[in-house]
């Protein structure tokens, strides 16, 4: 970091610990707010993402199988790697868009679950 960056993050610093340390008097109106919020448990809240996690990851791995037989996914990959050896040193070789489209779509199962994981884990 140059010194400018430095300074400017001291600054930020020093700014942001002078803001957290003032109160505002309210009248007892955050304690009053904060009691009657829901207690609900760290542990309870982290065993039930994780579990969701674990049936999401094993829905989006059925499904992916699932689409892997119906589209004879063996038979395309023997297919590829053969042709993909033959013409490797000739020239580039083809793409299946089925085959393509059917690992897109599992990694975009995948990568739903892990955005909706994510924001229950921030709440």
């Amino acid at each position: 970091m140059d010194d400018k960056t430095m300074n400017d993050d001291l600054l930020l610093q020093q700014f942001f610990s002078d803001a957290a340390q003032q109160t505002i008097a309210d009248d007892g109106f955050t304690e009053r707010v904060m009691q009657r919020l829901p207690q609900t448990s760290h542990v309870t809240s982290h065993v039930s993402t994780k579990l969701f996690n674990r049936l999401w990851t094993a829905f989006c791995i059925l499904v992916f199988a699932v689409l892997f037989v119906i589209f004879n996914g063996w038979e395309l990959l023997t297919i590829q790697f053969e042709v993909m050896l033959r013409t490797l040193a000739v020239e580039s070789f083809s793409v299946n868009l089925q085959m393509l489209a059917a690992v897109l779509f599992g990694l975009l199962f995948v990568g739903v679950g892990e955005a909706i994981s994510y924001q229950r884990v921030r709440r």
